[in-house]
Formats: structure tokens, sequence, C-alpha cells
């Protein structure tokens, strides 16, 4: 085989009796180098979308959380709860109350609210998005509301005025009276202690935090609460806790990092990413095709050749490796080029920003966000190699049977 690909390397960069050979080994190095690069900065990209929400959402959400595998409540005064806080992995546990009520002041409107203790800001430190009043939740007389700038001026409400602003929610038992159905509800009244803004219009239009307490209250959740949210120790990983909460909870609960938290959004980036990939995977299957065009020139134009050869005492089997190495050569060569290419853009891209997204201050990034992952490149050189492979095998089969071996 040694032999095949020294022959083979020759073939490929020397000069040819039919200049149209030439061209088409060059087309086929060229279209096979191109899709590579594509595949490698498109997939580039969508890591890179992936990474920008992932950190914009790090100040909102729990590093871990823990939800029932069925139903919406925990039951919070089990023991399990407090030998996990008792882990050294774990810096931080709460449970929290995520319902949904109505908020009212001059205009009104349904909000998704958030039951969090005291000291939430310790767990998550979305305290940093305030841009109005200040992170308080209670004081010695009277309790307070968080809420999204969205909310805010959706119900032309803001922080330190002088009206409280009223969330209703349904009552969670009994019947709804149709004479009086006011009574159907529960009413609690927040003065807005400060207002935050994440540029995220799932939480700036549609969360209002509260003291759990309260929320306990509101939502006739005596004991129970909605999810179990944590910090783990600094320098621990949080995959590791994961793994052990998993196994410590068993099927009845779900445990969830960041990621998982944002599922809908990073699962249609996942969806979106592969999804291009298979299409930039069919068009390099197309490219490929190139090297059967050339290969089954390559053939035609050496067939002095292949007759000294076989004068000199090559066997059949050494002819047809040839020119299957020759295929291989024109995709090894390609995906080399290409993986320069795209590794080279995407640097570029990461360090210098060459491709914009619009008028600067319109969106979070000015610049679109790369991301180079080495398993993608390892992916996309398999891809290519195993394309070129059976392409070149295709011409090498038919001179298999032209020779009789």
């Amino acid at each position: 085989m040694r032999l095949a690909f020294r022959i083979a390397s020759r073939y490929l960069f020397s000069k040819k009796s039919h200049s149209a050979i030439n061209i088409i080994s060059m087309i086929s190095v060229c279209g096979v180098a191109i899709i590579t690069a594509a595949l490698i900065c498109t997939l580039s990209v969508y890591n890179g979308f992936s990474q920008l929400i992932g950190s914009l959402l790090s100040d909102m959400q729990p590093e871990v959380k823990i939800l029932p595998a069925e139903g919406k409540t925990i039951d919070s005064t089990l023991a399990v709860w407090d030998e996990i806080a008792s882990w050294d992995e774990v810096a931080y546990m709460t449970p929290v109350i995520e319902e949904v009520a109505l908020a009212v002041y001059d205009r009104q409107q349904p909000v998704h609210v958030k039951g969090i203790p005291d000291d939430y800001k310790t767990a998550v430190p979305f305290d940093k998005t305030i841009i109005s009043g200040e992170y308080a939740l209670r004081d010695e007389v009277i309790s307070y509301a968080i809420m999204g700038a969205g909310v805010a001026t959706r119900i032309e409400a803001g922080a330190n005025y002088s009206r409280p602003i009223e969330l209703y929610a349904p009552r969670r038992y009994g019947r709804v009276n149709l004479a009086n159905p006011a009574a159907s509800f529960v009413s609690q009244r927040f003065y807005v202690s400060s207002v935050f803004y994440t540029n995220q219009a799932e939480y700036d239009d549609n969360y209002v935090f509260i003291p759990l307490d309260d929320a306990r209250v509101l939502f006739d959740y005596p004991i129970e609460a909605t999810a179990y949210e944590l910090c783990v120790t600094k320098d621990v990983s949080t995959q590791r806790v994961i793994e052990r909460l998993r196994a410590t909870l068993g099927e009845r609960y779900v445990v969830q990092d960041r990621l998982m938290q944002s599922g809908e959004s990073f699962r249609w980036i996942q969806i979106e990413k592969w999804i291009t990939f298979l299409i930039l995977a069919f068009i390099l299957l197309i490219a490929t095709f190139n090297i059967v065009g050339s290969i089954t020139m390559l053939i035609v134009d050496k067939q002095d050749d292949i007759a000294t050869l076989r004068k000199l005492g090559a066997n059949d089997n050494l002819i047809t490796n040839i020119f299957m190495a020759e295929g291989w050569l024109i995709s090894m060569l390609g995906a080399i080029s290409g993986l320069f290419i795209g590794v080279l853009l995407c640097w570029l891209q990461q360090e210098y920003g060459l491709l914009r997204l619009g008028d600067s201050g319109a969106f979070i990034v000015e610049a679109y966000p790369v991301q180079l992952q080495w398993f993608d490149t390892f992916v996309v050189t398999i891809i290519v190699l195993l394309l070129g492979a059976v392409t070149a095998g295709y011409p090498a089969k038919i001179l298999r049977r032209k020779l009789g071996v």
C-alpha cells in the first residue's frame, strides 16, 4: 500500500497528458476544501450562539435545579432535602415557588411569580441586573416585589412608587363562586423595591419576585415547593453533583443544570446546527463525486502506465490500490486545506470580528459569536475522509472488474 501511495502522489501532482484531468482534480480538491471550511465555520457559529445564550442566562438561573418528574409540587418536609443541603459539595440550597398570577397597578398583566428567600442573591446574583431601586424583599413592616422592566412598563409601575401592586392568584382548592367571582382569588399587595433588566424577554416581560413566605400564602403551598435550587461549592464539578443528586433522588425528580433549564433555546439551536450539518454534508457528498470523474479520467489517461506496471510485475491489486489511493489523497488534501481555512477564519472572527451583525448597539454582540470545538472538527474530518473513501472506491471497483480481479 505504501508503494501505491507513492505512485498515486506522483500522479496527483504531475502533469497529465490531458490538462482537463488536472483541472478536474483541482476542482475536486477545492470543492472538498470549501465545503469542509464551511462545515467548520457553520458549526462554530452555532457553538458561539449557544455559548452566548448560556452566558446571558447565567445571572438569572441557579447552577442546579431539582423539579418533580410528575406533577408540579415537591414536599419540602422530606428529610432528603436536609441531607442534600449538608453535602460538602453544596454551598447553598433553597426551595422556591413558581406560579402564574395577575399583576395589577394602573394596568394589569399575567406574570410569572417566583417566591424566593431573602438571601436568594447568594445563589443567583441577579441583583446585578437591577436598574432602578435596590434589592430588597422585606423589612420589619412590609414585603416587597422585584419585577422585570417589561412588566413594570406594561402595568405602569416602578420602584419606590407610592402605591403597591396587587397580585391575584386563583384559590388552590374549592369551586368558583359565580355569585362572587372575586372570592375565588387570593390577593396580596407588594411595594416594588426594584426593577431589573436582563435583555431577555422571557424574564424582563414576565417575572416578578416576591418573598417565599408570601408566595406560600398567595398560592396556598404551606409545605410544598415547585422546585429546589442550589449552587455548588467553588472548584467542585457541577456535573459530578448532578450525578450524585440523580443517584440519591432516583427517577421521581428531574435534575437540571443551566443549559437544561433553558432547554428550549438550546434544543432549537442544536437542531438547527445538525440540520445545517446534514445539508452541508449532502453538498459535500455531491462535491466528492468530482473525485469519481477525476479518477475515471485518470484511469483512461494512464492505460500505458498500467500496462507497463503489469509487465514490471505489479499485480492487479496494486494497480487498483494506486487509483484508490489517488482518491484518498484528493480527499485528504481537500480536508486538510478546508480544516486550515476553517480554523483560520474562525480565529480571525474571534479576534477581529470580521462579520458584523448590524449597527452598533442594536444587538447584544456586534459580531457573529464563534466557538471552535475540536469534537466538531474531528467529526467533520471523519465525514470528509469517509465520503472520499467511498467515492474513490467506485472507480477502483470498476477497474478491478475490468482487470478481472
